[in-house]
């Protein structure tokens, strides 16, 4: 798999799963999701809005079995129980049976880091620190340092560094292993933005009035070669 279609924060627009299926299926090897697929700006009693997009989200990953996705830190806020922004009471528990569903439909295909060739995928990106703190010395094979982030718990992941809260955009944290580049989503951005081996895709975001904030593109990861390029 060398060159991923990226599909980034969604954030209760199913309509981003149809313009994904737009894009020529030949332009790319396989697709990974970024992770928060719930809650948006005043949709807390839109209870329609988490059932259809949790749905189409579960009918994508059937329709394309190549894609793999990273749980978000909103995804998870339900299974776990743990209030945080955006977090809908009245949407609990449509948001719980469908992450459910879709953990049912992907299985190991959902996880919270991916790696791919020389890239890794995660919703907010690997810190170094949060290795160090979780696994230690990070001489270990990266292979098993990633088997052992994707079985952790509440416990471990819910701290500011790890690969479901880090903001490497708006603060400093050495990446871990430079040698990787990451992509990430979680921290809205206008444009695509790559700093410090990180490339940065949240651009389907908006602003509390529902103007967009992001320019709404697709992009096409190269995993070998750390390059990207918009999706046509």
């Amino acid at each position: 798999m060398g060159k991923v279609l990226v599909i980034p924060d969604v954030h209760l627009k199913a309509w981003m799963f149809d313009e994904a299926d737009k894009i020529d299926r030949d332009s790319y090897d396989g697709i990974i999701v970024l992770g928060d697929l719930v809650d948006d700006w005043g949709k807390g009693n839109d209870i329609q809005a988490y059932e259809d997009t949790l749905s189409r989200a579960a009918r994508f990953a059937s329709e394309h079995q190549e894609s793999l996705w990273c749980y978000g830190n909103h995804d998870v806020s339900y299974l776990w129980d743990a209030m945080e922004s955006g977090y809908s009471v009245q949407a609990r528990q449509a948001a719980i049976d469908g992450v459910t569903r879709l953990e049912r439909v992907l299985e190991e295909r959902l996880q919270f880091v991916h790696k791919i060739e020389n890239t890794i995928f995660s919703h907010a990106g690997l810190t170094e620190s949060f290795v160090l703190q979780t696994c230690g010395r990070h001489g270990t094979d990266i292979e098993d340092i990633l088997f052992r982030i994707n079985r952790m718990s509440m416990r471990e992941l819910w701290r500011n560094n790890s690969p479901i809260w880090a903001r490497p955009q708006m603060e400093f944290y050495r990446m871990f292993r430079e040698d990787l580049y990451q992509v990430v989503g979680h921290t809205p951005v206008e444009e695509a933005v790559e700093a410090s081996g990180v490339l940065s895709l949240d651009l389907f975001s908006t602003y509390s009035d529902g103007t967009p904030f992001g320019n709404r593109k697709f992009y096409i990861v190269d995993t070998e070669n750390k390059t990207y390029k918009e999706a046509e």
